[in-house]
């Protein structure tokens, strides 16, 4: 699951505890008939996973990035070693672009975008604790804090809080999707110990 640096430190923190994101189409036309027809039960499972489940984290990153007196074991192919997130570096933690070689022996500096993050790379892992549907317009003002990392008194007055989760998701997902309160998954979760890449059985996806 991808979320951007800002989100990355709240997550880090402890401030950001839930997400919310969107539900495909035919999730949304499913919902649609569960709310029209009560009586009827409808197989309707959140993509992102269940309660228990984890997830691992996509970020803005680069790596591996190998110290130069690890050079020679580097290109000697023990490559297992350096697939891990102490070789890398997270643009979250402020730092400046890294250097690193390309595959022409050029050096380079810059970020690799989180979407190309291979799961080795990645540094947090989180335990889902509750998913639910709801609409995106019927978040409460307590999951706004937890959603942006927050606290309630954060926002003068109370208002301004549904203000900030507005501007928020219009500029992730447009105007147009905001006016049409789409359903969307509510997923909380905590942070857990890193989950190695290698790892199966483990309920992460």
């Amino acid at each position: 699951m991808i979320f951007n640096g800002e989100m990355v430190r709240a997550i880090l923190d402890g401030r950001k505890t839930q997400t919310r994101r969107p539900a495909n189409p035919s999730t949304a036309n499913l919902l649609d008939l569960q709310g029209q027809y009560p009586h009827k039960k409808y197989n309707i499972s959140c993509p992102f996973g269940a309660v228990g489940n984890r997830i691992w984290v996509r970020e803005t990153f680069q790596g591996p990035l190998i110290p130069e007196d690890e050079l020679s074991e580097f290109l000697g192919a023990n490559l297992d070693k350096f697939e891990s997130p102490a070789y890398c570096e997270y643009a979250a933690d402020g730092g400046p672009r890294p250097e690193y070689v390309d595959a022409d022996d050029n050096t380079r500096h810059g970020w690799r975008p989180a979407i190309h993050m291979p799961r080795w790379a990645s540094r947090i892992t989180l335990e889902i604790t509750g998913v639910r549907a709801e609409r995106l317009q019927a978040i409460t003002l307590g999951d706004i804090c937890k959603e942006i990392g927050c606290g309630l008194y954060d926002f003068r007055p109370a208002t301004y809080g549904f203000q900030v989760w507005e501007e928020l998701w219009k500029s992730i997902y447009g105007e147009e999707n905001w006016q049409d309160n789409p359903w969307v998954w509510a997923i909380e979760f905590k942070v857990v110990p890193n989950v190695p890449a290698n790892s199966t059985g483990s309920g992460l996806r």
